[in-house]
């Protein structure tokens, strides 16, 4: 009878691990530097947890990783540890004070093609892994379009693309939608307007660009909403703590958890066979 039982825990088992849906993978990026990018990541990291997914944030801005630092957290190891084979993935994961877990990334791997094809099969094969076990793992790449940002633009189910009204940072967000459009066709992209004064601010600014993007380049650009200049923020940033944990009532914590409800009803879900990193690696051997 133990035997039957035994067999049917195993069959039971392996049909969740069967069913299991593979982690939905956004990428969150930006045109230029300092538009709030990486503290809008790990504050939605923190949403998505407290919702109840498995979430890993994977610092991906290999020269100036600093989530950490918005977490206060003291890495033992990260990325640069597993390219050098001295630790596995599972090494390197940081349980935050916001209940997901952070892959830190460090100086040194932003050459990412200058890898060798074992070291880069090595990440790509880890990564998978991890792909498989968790719920959702979010993606802040470095600035720009660079080689080692559009590796991970091309190959995640989502791209979220935050810019703020200054035009500088428009015209950049509009050169890595761009980018992004003509090398991925049919990928999803959203925008986000950061440091916005008011509503009205955040939705001339989206229409704008979603309008010549729809004009010039055919692509649909989705509305990931906006965020209020809230001095709550660089208070928080200050104190190495995500503003979600310090003040989780102010209109920036507001306006992460719309983003993360956009999200969850429907944004992020998966649309393409074999997975991110199984794109990676196909992007890893063109």
């Amino acid at each position: 009878m133990s035997v039957l039982l035994d067999q049917a825990e195993n069959l039971r088992s392996l049909a969740r691990s069967r069913s299991r849906v593979r982690a939905s993978v956004i990428a969150i990026t930006s045109g230029k530097g300092g538009v709030g990018k990486s503290n809008i990541a790990v504050n939605l990291a923190i949403k998505f947890a407290k919702a109840g997914k498995d979430v890993v944030l994977l610092d991906a801005d290999l020269g100036l990783a600093n989530a950490d630092v918005l977490c206060n957290v003291d890495l033992k190891a990260n990325l640069s540890h597993v390219i050098a084979r001295k630790k596995e993935l599972r090494d390197v994961l940081t349980m935050t004070p916001g209940g997901f877990r952070l892959i830190g990334g460090a100086s040194g791997l932003a050459r990412m093609a200058d890898l060798s094809d074992d070291d880069r099969q090595r990440l790509v094969n880890a990564l998978a892994e991890l792909e498989q076990q968790t719920d959702v793992i979010l993606i802040d790449t470095g600035a720009g379009i660079s080689p080692n940002v559009l590796s991970f633009t091309r190959a995640a189910d989502d791209v979220l693309v935050v810019t703020t009204p200054e035009p500088t940072a428009i015209t950049d967000a509009y050169a890595v939608i761009k980018v992004v459009t003509r090398d991925s066709p049919g990928r999803r992209i959203s925008l986000l307007v950061n440091q916005v004064r008011s509503a009205h601010e955040g939705r001339v600014v989206f229409d704008r660009i979603a309008r010549v993007a729809k004009q010039f380049l055919g692509a649909t650009v989705l509305d990931a909403g906006y965020m209020f200049a809230d001095e709550q923020v660089p208070t928080a940033v200050r104190r190495r703590m995500p503003f979600v944990l310090t003040n989780p009532h102010c209109a920036a914590s507001q306006c992460i958890t719309q983003l993360a409800m956009r999200f969850q009803q429907g944004v992020y879900t998966t649309q393409e066979q074999g997975g991110f990193f199984n794109r990676m690696s196909q992007w890893f051997r063109k």
